[in-house]
């Protein structure tokens, strides 16, 4: 790990359009890249997932934070809120079921193959993902950055969601959507009048899991249902590429028919 270059910069940036930005970690192993949303709103911005926190995403999207904020964590696996610590001035929030592993950090941090363990590390190249290197990163964030002692920093959320709960942003609304199965408490955002989703890791194009410790392969089954019937035009996931109706409908029926 010790040979790993320094990153010239950590976060790439992609305009999805006037209002939608996406952040990714690009040296970061496929398993943890997480995609992280801003949502340009007229009173008030919306962030979707922080990464890992290894690096600065306040810095990075310096720009782009010239209102009040609304964070969201989609659920609390560590790829997703590594990074909400830095927000705790704003405006918070995660499903009411997983409030309690973000106060505690709970989920750990693990950037090595060691630190996942033997058991993990099985589970999820049986998923599809090719673990060939020690570590998961491909560059460091900066120099001196130890893989191995990157560790979670707990966050107390200023708001905790529900099914049904809107997340207004004036002139833009996003639903609340329950969508467990990968976790108790992941949610998606929906708005109904774009028919664009923001699915966390309920649903995305690349291998699912299902079979986490916390995970529950029957509740995800009864989401992939729920999902199948969602008509979104746009699917902005937690992983992977931007998708629409008949990706998601795909990945939902092939889930569905996986698990019999």
């Amino acid at each position: 790990m010790n040979t790993l270059k320094i990153a010239e910069t950590w976060f790439s940036r992609q305009t999805i359009d006037d209002e939608i930005t996406l952040f990714r970690e690009p040296h970061v192993h496929p398993l943890l890249r997480c995609n992280v949303w801003h949502v340009r709103g007229r009173d008030r911005d919306l962030l979707v997932d922080t990464g890992l926190g290894i690096q600065s995403l306040k810095a990075a999207a310096d720009d782009l934070f010239g209102k009040p904020l609304i964070v969201v964590a989609t659920h609390f696996h560590n790829d997703h809120v590594g990074g909400l610590h830095e927000f705790q001035s704003d405006r918070c929030a995660v499903h009411e079921l997983e409030a309690e592993e973000l106060k505690s950090g709970a989920d750990g941090m693990a950037l090595t193959l060691q630190q996942l363990g033997p058991e993990m590390v099985a589970l999820f190249t049986a998923a599809g993902y090719a673990l060939d290197n020690e570590c998961l990163l491909d560059a460091l964030p900066f120099d001196g950055f130890d893989p191995s002692r990157h560790r979670l920093v707990p966050v107390n959320p200023h708001v905790t969601l529900a099914e049904g709960d809107v997340v207004d942003l004036g002139d833009r609304a996003f639903e609340v959507l329950h969508l467990p199965g990968h976790s108790p408490g992941s949610i998606g955002l929906w708005e109904a009048n774009t028919k664009t989703l923001f699915a966390g890791d309920a649903i995305y194009d690349g291998p699912l899991l299902y079979n986490l410790p916390e995970s529950d392969a029957e509740t995800y089954a009864r989401t992939m249902e729920r999902l199948e019937q969602l008509p979104a035009k746009q699917v902005l996931a937690g992983h992977g590429e931007p998708f629409g109706l008949e990706t998601m409908k795909a990945i939902a029926r092939g889930f569905l028919t996986m698990r019999g």
